[in-house]
């Protein structure tokens, strides 16, 4: 019964049994792979902002229209290695490593990796429509 209550809430299985804390920060991710995509668990926020790494394989041939999607939620998404093609509506891009982009996942999305090698992402998002605040200190 403790697993359907951690979930209905949102909380860690820990938290509600009132388990100690460790005080150790790191996590320890377990990948997961779905339809030949690797997902990477980098945060531990159930129900709030989530960051995941995300690992598309070399596609044997790429559609000339991508399955677009929509759901509740705010997506921002970072390059680490490759190309990503990123369809948003009626708009194509194409970003490459180092390049982010961010939307409102509420707009019809689909991804593809159009490059020679796996395609590695850094992805944030927040089911709620959080977005990322960044702040940087200037000089």
């Amino acid at each position: 019964m403790l697993l359907p209550l951690a979930q209905a809430y949102h909380l860690p299985l820990d938290e509600l049994v009132g388990a100690p804390a460790t005080g150790d920060p790191r996590i320890h991710p377990r990948p997961v792979a779905r339809d030949g995509v690797t997902w990477v668990p980098l945060s531990r926020t159930p129900g709030g902002p989530n960051a995941f790494k995300q690992i598309l394989p070399v596609p044997a041939t790429v559609p000339e229209r991508l399955e677009q999607r929509t759901h509740e939620g705010h997506e921002w998404i970072y390059v680490l290695t490759g190309r990503l093609r990123l369809a948003l509506g009626d708009q194509d891009f194409q970003l490459h490593a180092g390049e982010a982009a961010e939307f409102d996942t509420r707009t019809p999305h689909g991804m593809a990796n159009v490059g020679s090698q796996p395609l590695e992402l850094l992805i944030i998002f927040g089911l709620h429509g959080e977005r990322v605040h960044m702040r940087a200190r200037t000089k």
